[in-house]
């Protein structure tokens, strides 16, 4: 019996469940194809890293005597789909069976009901789809904090005995310091292009030329060897200062001490397991404190595990709600940067330049000012996903729709993520390089985020009021002038209505 072993553009992981018991006569089938590079309008950066991602993955398999069959983009007779590949492979092989692992989103696993494949479970992860959904049952909320603690528990991750290490599940009180004046993160580890990856950044320039995002300086690790590399340096060199500035956000400083490290998480060329193993290492072996190291673990062991088991529990229907009828168009700026609140300028310029900004820019900035304008959340859902290198819909529908923009009226989070200027004040450098000021209310030089919070209340009142979380704002708002409130209103109203 042979087998068309199939292997998809974020699975490029020599163990994948897929590759598991592969014989000779079998072939392993990839596929670029314009379906998957354009149902959004994907980051040039993003196409040239799966893309120059898989083609080595496919000659590091030819190497070790893999049968691969890899079907390019400019191949004349690609049909532009994984379907019409998937069919013509099989007339090309002829195969006794079709393997695939289970892929990470909704619309790919419904493409795949129709290939007659044997499809195994993804268990590079720490939880199943099955296993978030017995965790979720019959629980009235859903809340990350109490997942996380579990897979603590389950993992063994950080535990000392049936205790947390230090006593405590969350540091995160521990991690919302500004970038002090003057700290200077270290300079982050790119990758000078080889000639597999300077042939795919030929190709994207010709074919996708009106897609979002520089092209070049391209510096993403595409082998498992870079990935590797680029991991060392973040344990060695910016996670003992992670946690401390995970929340900072500073002009000219895209990477701070982020371990950038996600795309290739979300890729396979690097494990979660292996990622949090290294993490604890470095603590147990007193080379990252504690408040950095779990906070680091958080992020993936927590929030990654957790978007994912949601989005798998919740769609498709999870994509369709809208719980603050929110519906307004996402602005131009959102694809020019061009914009006089600087601190929207730098997160969308650097998310230009390096198909890259880290999760206070993406929640606290663009997510913040969407929830706040009323952003229709398709349109933005559909942005985050094509502008970073990072970007499945698993992990990105779940953090935007929910997280974000509240959309599904608080499954994923207790509250609306939705701060003033102060914020963005507190935890940046952006407001001293802003022609508006965080400080001031309202009138021409009042920070937008100030009078669009408020709005952004009263809008909302009906629905947000009985929120718990949200009485303080509301006790405030109560008090507020009715004048006051109509100016606020008002200002928010033309200021929107300009976009």
């Amino acid at each position: 019996m042979t087998a068309l072993r199939i292997v998809l553009g974020d699975q490029l992981t020599r163990n994948v469940a897929a590759l598991r018991g592969l014989a000779p006569g079998d072939t392993v089938l990839m596929m670029e194809v314009v379906e998957e590079a354009t149902y959004v309008r994907h980051h040039k950066q993003k196409l040239v890293f799966i893309f120059s991602a898989m083609r080595h993955f496919a000659e590091d398999l030819r190497r070790d005597g893999v049968a691969v069959d890899y079907v390019r983009l400019d191949d004349p007779a690609n049909t532009g789909s994984f379907t019409g590949e998937v069919q013509r492979a099989i007339a090309r092989h002829k195969p006794s069976r079709i393997v695939v692992t289970a892929p990470g989103e909704w619309r790919v696993a419904e493409m795949m009901k129709g290939w007659n494949a044997e499809i195994l479970e993804d268990d590079r992860f720490f939880a199943t789809p099955a296993a978030f959904a017995a965790w979720a049952r019959g629980r009235k909320q859903l809340r990350m904090e109490f997942f996380y603690r579990d897979m603590r528990r389950l993992s063994g991750l950080l535990m000392d005995g049936e205790e947390p290490a230090g006593g405590q599940w969350n540091f995160d009180h521990d991690n919302r310091k500004s970038l002090p004046k003057g700290e200077r993160p270290p300079e982050r580890r790119r990758f000078t292009p080889d000639a597999v990856t300077r042939e795919v950044i030929d190709m994207v320039a010709h074919r996708f030329p009106a897609h979002f995002g520089d092209l070049e300086p391209f510096g993403w690790a595409v082998t498992r060897a870079e990935a590797l590399e680029a991991l060392d340096h973040f344990i060695s060199d910016c996670l003992p200062n992670f946690g401390d500035y995970q929340d900072a956000m500073s002009q000219g400083n895209a990477f701070l001490y982020h371990s950038v490290i996600s795309p290739y998480l979300n890729i396979g060329l690097l494990t979660p397991a292996e990622i949090c193993a290294r993490a604890e290492e470095a603590w147990r072996g007193g080379k990252a404190p504690l408040n950095a190291v779990e906070g680091f673990i958080r992020q993936i062991l927590g929030w990654r595990e957790y978007v994912r088991g949601l989005y798998w529990l919740k769609m498709p229907a999870y994509a369709e709600t809208n719980a603050l009828e929110a519906c307004r168009p996402l602005p131009a700026f959102y694809w020019t940067g061009e914009t006089e609140m600087n601190c929207l300028a730098q997160a969308i310029g650097d998310t230009k330049r390096h198909a890259y900004a880290h999760h206070i820019q993406r929640l606290m900035v663009t997510g913040n000012f969407a929830l706040l304008a009323g952003l229709a959340p398709k349109e933005v859902e559909a942005w985050y996903l094509l502008v970073y290198a990072d970007a499945f819909e698993w992990v990105e529908l779940p953090n935007t729709h929910g997280m974000a923009l509240f959309a599904d009226g608080g499954i994923m989070a207790s509250k609306p993520y939705a701060a003033s200027g102060a914020y963005i004040d507190r935890m940046s450098d952006y407001c001293s390089g802003c022609r508006y000021r965080p400080d001031v209310k309202l009138g021409p030089k009042a920070c937008p985020f100030n009078y669009l919070y408020w709005d952004f209340l009263i809008r909302n009142e009906a629905k947000l009021k009985a929120n718990p979380r949200m009485a303080m704002p509301y006790r405030t708002l109560a008090k507020m002038d009715p004048a006051r409130k109509a100016d606020i209103t008002c200002e928010a109203k033309s200021f929107l209505d300009a976009l």
